[in-house]
Parts: C-alpha cells; structure tokens; sequence
C-alpha cells in the first residue's frame, strides 16, 4: 500500500510541476530563453524547474512534434532502451538436400571435337605403274648371287616384294599349278632331308585336291596363294585382281578351318608396279626368285638336268623356284636338297623374310 501511496503522490507532483511551466512560459517574453548563469523567476519564487519548449509552437514539445503530438513515455532511472535482435544469417541448404560434398558439379562445357577432313581418295596408277614386266634373273657363276631386273631398284618401302634371302640360306618354293604326279616321293624327300617348303597353290588344285593341301599342313609346309585361276594379273582390273585374292581366301579358309598366310606369287612371273601396291595393301607379300627353269617342258637329258640347273646356280639367299608337275623334279629332290646341305647351306622357310 505504501509503494502504491509514493506513486500517487509521484505523479500528482509530476503533474502540479507541468501545469506551472505552462503558465510561466505563457507569462514570459516570445523568443527569449533564460540565461543558465541566473536564475529566473518561476525559480526565485517557487523554486520550480522550467521545461524547455519549442519558440514556433506554445506548449508543444518537441517530442510531440515528432510523433504527431503523443508525448514519449517518460525513462526512469536505471532502465535501459531495449536493443534490437540481432538477426543472424543461416547458410541456405543445398538445393538437392544433399551436403555441400555431395553435391553434383555443375556440367563443363564439352569441347568441340576437332573436325577431319575425308580421305583422299589414292592418286590413280600412271601409265609407267601400270607397265606389265615379265620377273626374270641374270645367271652368274655358283656362288654368286644373280643380277635382277632394274625395277627392284624402284620398288618402295611399302611395296613388298622379295627375290633374295639371307646369307647361307636357301629356300625352297614349289608351284602347284598342274599336275600333282607322284607326290608322296616328294614329300617323303622332303621329310627325309627336313626341309619345310612353301608350295604356292592354285584355286584349281585347292578346290580339287584339298586332302593333300591338308596333308601339306599337317607335315608343316606352308601353303600360299597363286591365285584362283592363274591368270595373267597385268590383264585384268582391280577389282578383278582383288576377287581372286578374296575367293582364294575363302576356299582356303572352307578346306582348311584356318586363315591364308599372306604369300603370294604372281602366276607366270608377270606384274607392274601398281599390282605391287595393290597386292601389298592387300597384306600380302610378293615373292620372286633366284634360280628357275623350263621345267613345266620334259628335260631331254631327264632328272639329270633338273639336278644341275639348281645346283649348278646355288648362292646365298637362294629362293628356288620349282614345278610340281615336273617328274624329272621330283626323281632329283632327294639328290638335290642332299647336294646343296653339302654345299654348305642351310634351308629356310619365307617367313623369315615376310614383310
């Protein structure tokens, strides 16, 4: 009750002391303001402290100018003004809902893939390519190696071709483009003397005798291609050329269950330049020789002249070319592959000089 009773009484003060300070400023002169030094009536004679007021407006405080006339609410001591909440920022969430770790980056842009110009299309074969030459050798004395045409001399790296082999070496070709004739002696010499030869084969005898192309496999000879028909290659278009090349494949590949190795030998030893290339972007291999003879023709002197043609022209790196359908061949094989051992050379197989 006594704390109510001060507040009452407080505020009955409060009120008795602005009523007086009305009255006073309306007593006083306009537009002066008392001088702090000295004291001014209202407080000589009631001891009672004026309340400053704003000149252009009589009774009105300049707090209630501000706020449209409501007078701010009096600050006891000791109460603070209240602070303002300070907002503090969150970090917004992904917007995926996953962490910040796991977020997918964003996609950078994809270079663009540098552009390529199309294939030239291959120069076409001069007529100095397409020229036909006929393979052939120059015979010198025994020992030494023949001389060759001067178009090897031409040839580039890309045209694969071999006439010669290495040194001490001699390698054993057999055409099979006719007959077989008695072709278990041949075998049996062969084996006897163990010597692996190549045997380039026609379409007729692939098609016709595929037991003994099997056979030939099975003792580990080496079967190459001699084309489909036989041929005069320099005769016919390419795309003539590159049918025999691929039905040749396929019929090797019906009989035998395996893939052609890439030999060829051009039937008749006939070519150019630009079947050189074509034969070569084919995969294959072209292969020549060093020693040949009419051997296709019966010998007059018999298997004595097949003996002496070959050993009479052995040298190092000698690729032998020899027909199947020759008798006077096969009567001389065993004589012959004795002879050139002797001699001091040693057989190879043509996969020692593919390209």
């Amino acid at each position: 009750m006594r704390t109510i009773s001060s507040i009452l009484t407080t505020a009955l003060v409060a009120g008795t002391l602005l009523s007086g300070c009305s009255d006073s400023a309306g007593n006083g002169p306009q537009g002066a303001s008392p001088d702090p030094g000295q004291p001014s009536q209202s407080q000589q004679e009631g001891g009672k402290t004026p309340v400053a007021s704003d000149p252009g407006e009589k009774g009105e405080t300049p707090a209630a100018q501000s706020t449209g006339g409501n007078a701010a609410p009096p600050v006891t001591p000791g109460d603070k003004p209240a602070e303002e909440p300070k907002t503090v920022s969150k970090p917004e969430p992904p917007k995926s809902g996953l962490p910040a770790a796991e977020q997918p980056k964003p996609e950078q842009p994809q270079a663009e893939p540098p552009k390529t110009e199309p294939p030239k299309e291959p120069a076409k074969p001069t007529a100095a390519d397409q020229k036909a030459v006929s393979w052939y050798y120059m015979k010198k004395k025994k020992g030494e190696v023949p001389g060759f045409p001067a178009e090897t001399k031409q040839l580039k790296p890309e045209q694969k071709a071999v006439w010669i082999g290495k040194e001490n070496t001699v390698y054993l070709t057999i055409d099979v483009g006719g007959e077989l004739l008695d072709y278990e002696t041949l075998l049996k010499s062969l084996k006897d003397n163990e010597v692996k030869a190549t045997f380039f084969v026609t379409g007729y005898n692939l098609k016709n005798n595929p037991d003994y192309i099997k056979l030939l496999l099975e003792e580990g000879h080496t079967v190459g291609n001699h084309s489909i028909t036989h041929k005069d290659f320099t005769t016919l278009t390419d795309d003539q050329v590159k049918k025999e090349v691929a039905d040749y494949e396929k019929l090797y590949k019906d009989i035998t269950g395996q893939e052609p190795v890439k030999f060829f030998r051009f039937p008749y030893g006939k070519y150019s330049m630009h079947l050189l290339t074509l034969m070569s972007d084919l995969g294959y291999t072209s292969y020549f020789w060093s020693t040949a003879m009419k051997d296709w023709e019966p010998r007059k002197n018999g298997a004595e002249d097949a003996f002496n043609d070959v050993t009479g022209n052995v040298h190092d790196g000698n690729i032998i070319l020899m027909h199947q359908a020759s008798k006077e061949n096969i009567e001389a094989m065993d004589r012959i592959l004795k002879e050139i051992k002797k001699d001091g050379y040693k057989f190879g197989t043509l996969d020692e000089l593919q390209k």
